[in-house]
């Protein structure tokens, strides 16, 4: 009988924890099933392109604590909507019958895809061509709802809260409004946690649609009791009350063109004139995605690689990994796949401690 092939793929944004997954994932396999495994490298680009690498022992060693992805990434290669030439023109084709016809050549018997939304999408949609696939969840924002935690959440927020302790010193020292965007989409996880762990005085998030007015008395109620700064921490996606969220740009070629950005100056701006402070705005951009893997992702990551590979090797395919409670579980990527993106509670137990130690939403 031959052996198991497995290929791994990553997909969309970066992540820490994906090599963790990686390690994981090609240790249990190999150590439980007569199995090689191989890694597609940028995505589904490289299972269009048959571009791959082997993964062993050997070539995952070192990598569990590492940020970012071994295996490469990328956030717009959507097989079923690929940006191909035809005819000197640029148009865009499902060519996902390509990548079936490479994984049949290569004798690949299962596709392990590591993503968000738009990637475990595509997973989601080879799994109904006949391809076995087994979806790990993935993205810093943890908005996804079909888990409890996604791996790389924990990361971003110590590195987010790290750089709030950085940047409170130095706005302290010069009595200044800091305005500091994170990434987060339209969930405001990541300015939540980061924000009560950074001791910020402000957190807007899309849950909450803000008013610059309640903002302006926050700033003025600590003026009033000597605490001559403030520190605001905004999800990108955040919106003012009868407003709508700044977009940073629009990317024309990608599965999920809107990107948001721009509202840490937007709402700097909006102070200025307001406060009798000076205020500086910083969007911390992809330092939150970059660096080592924190302890916790590290362990969840391990947890999402080993289910994934129980999941292979008894041949639970069409499903995806999920954390439900303390217990890694599955669910169908069917039942994933369009499910409600999993935002912050307005009325829940974290905002109202936010509230109840004087941190202001804007509302």
């Amino acid at each position: 009988m031959s052996k198991t092939k497995i290929a791994v793929l990553t997909g969309g944004g970066d992540a820490p924890g994906l090599n963790a997954v990686i390690y994981s994932l090609t240790r249990a396999c190999l150590n439980t099933m007569d199995c090689e495994l191989i890694g597609y490298k940028f995505g589904y680009r490289g299972l269009y392109l048959n571009d791959y690498i082997p993964l062993t022992m050997e070539s995952t060693t070192g990598i569990l604590h590492i940020g970012g992805t071994m295996l490469y990434a990328s956030n717009k290669d959507n097989l079923f909507d690929y940006l191909v030439e035809e005819n000197g023109k640029m148009v865009k084709k499902d060519v996902s019958n390509v990548a079936v016809e490479n994984m049949k050549k290569e004798g690949v018997d299962v596709l392990v895809v590591l993503g968000g939304d738009g990637t475990l999408t595509s997973a989601r949609d080879f799994s109904r061509k006949g391809v076995n696939v087994i979806g790990v969840p993935k993205t810093i924002d943890n908005d996804l709802a079909s888990t409890d935690q996604t791996f790389g959440f924990d990361s971003a927020v110590n590195i987010v809260t790290e750089n709030l302790g950085r940047l409170h010193t130095t706005i302290k020292s010069h009595n200044r409004i800091m305005v500091v965007e994170v990434m987060g989409r339209s969930a405001g996880w990541i300015a939540l946690q980061s924000g009560i762990a950074g001791s910020a005085d402000v957190i807007l998030i899309p849950e909450i649609p803000y008013s610059i007015d309640k903002v302006v008395e926050k700033i003025e109620e600590r003026d009033a009791r000597g605490r001559f700064f403030t520190i605001i921490v905004v999800t990108e996606g955040a919106k003012p009350i009868h407003g709508e969220a700044s977009v940073g740009k629009f990317v024309a070629d990608s599965p999920d063109p809107i990107r948001f950005g721009g509202i840490a100056a937007k709402i700097a701006t909006e102070l200025e004139g307001r406060v009798n402070h000076e205020i500086r705005s910083c969007a911390l951009g992809h330092i939150q995605r970059g660096g080592d893997t924190s302890a916790f992702d590290r362990i969840l990551s391990i947890r999402y690689g080993v289910e994934a590979a129980r999941l292979i090797k008894e041949r639970q395919f069409g499903n995806m990994v999920t954390l439900r409670g303390n217990q890694m579980c599955n669910d169908s990527l069917e039942n994933v796949i369009g499910a409600k993106s999993k935002q912050v509670d307005p009325n829940g137990e974290l905002v109202k401690a936010a509230r109840l130690i004087g941190i202001s939403f804007g509302d």
